[in-house]
């Protein structure tokens, strides 16, 4: 997972550097001159999408001109970052990329149209997103070995949504199955919010699901909180056991971040970049994300341009482990 004080220490220097330099000073007053649209790759509803808005009022604010948010669900994230992939480098369109499309995809797609790294400028973190193991209150599992048990005494039969192949919430349950020796069956959606709906209905088992979309859910009593996929147990929710305590080395981290399209003016980059760090040290915008789940990290564009490279390579070896692959 990111580090939050690497982050601030290193991007904060060179964003000053690059803010002194006169020529760019002037480019980033032309900059923008009209509406900004972030795509999303997920349907609304789901917790890319409630991220994204927690910060739209403030990045408009803040850049002089609407910030405009468009769901574009497909493919697990590629088809909306096709469309930022395929735009014009002018800062008139972003994409808020996730763990899958950024460094899941390239490994599980036996084709790609584009290298999310060839392909994309990267902007800024945006934060480390909570996962929850749910299932529905009508099933009668209450932990995890519970959950492993009924697995393993009917092969094939218990079902896990996502919001979309190659997502966390896919390689999550996926993982699950390598290393408890089970076979499920992955129901991928078009985001969270359509899976959601299903797994509070009961047509799908259980879900590696957000914590924006699913702890609401649990709160009403509609979901049963059963382990967080992380390494640790959260001190939101210190109650809650991981999978690690009944499946050893078990974790899978979540994360969001802003790209552009390859090519992308770096005086635009550094503005972008600026008004994301502050959009994201607004008390209000990050107490609205925390509670959501999701803690904010900001970055520079070259400490984010690394981490996508590691996660690529950390996630590529787990991905061939799982047998995991989209034609």
């Amino acid at each position: 997972m990111i580090d939050r004080r690497t982050l601030l220490g290193a991007g904060l220097g060179g964003l000053g550097l690059t803010l002194a330099r006169p020529g760019l000073l002037r480019a980033q007053e032309a900059w923008p001159s009209k509406p900004i649209r972030i795509v999303v790759g997920f349907a609304a509803g789901g917790a890319t999408d409630i991220s994204t808005r927690v910060m739209q009022p403030r990045l408009t604010a803040l850049l002089g001109q609407p910030v405009l948010i468009e769901n574009r669900p497909g493919a697990g994230g590629n088809l909306a970052t096709e469309i930022v992939v395929r735009s014009p480098a002018d800062g008139a369109t972003f994409l808020m990329g996730t763990i899958g499309a950024l460094a899941i995809n390239p490994s599980l797609y036996a084709s790609m149209p584009f290298d999310p790294q060839a392909d994309l400028t990267p902007v800024a973190m945006s934060g480390n997103v909570l996962n929850v193991l749910v299932v529905p209150v009508d099933r009668p599992w209450k932990s995890v070995a519970d959950l492993i048990a009924a697995a393993k005494a009917a092969p094939e039969t218990i079902t896990y949504g996502s919001s979309g192949i190659g997502g966390a919430g896919h390689l999550a349950g996926a993982l699950l199955d390598q290393m408890a020796g089970v076979k499920t069956v992955h129901v991928p959606y078009r985001g969270g919010g359509p899976m959601m709906t299903d797994l509070m209905s009961g047509k799908v088992d259980y879900a590696f699901s957000t914590a924006p979309t699913a702890l609401p859910q649990v709160q009403a009593g509609r979901l049963r909180l059963l382990a967080v996929p992380t390494a640790q147990r959260i001190k939101a929710r210190p109650e809650v056991p991981t999978v690690a305590e009944t499946l050893p080395g078990y974790e899978v981290q979540n994360w969001y971040a802003l790209v552009g399209p390859k090519g992308l003016p770096p005086a635009i980059v550094t503005r972008m970049n600026a008004a994301m760090r502050e959009a994201l040290a607004d008390p209000d915008v990050s107490a609205a994300l925390e509670g959501q789940g999701v803690e904010p990290v900001p970055s520079s564009p070259e400490e984010l341009a690394r981490f996508i490279r590691l996660e690529t390579e950390k996630w590529a070896p787990i991905v061939r482990a799982t047998g995991a692959k989209v034609e």
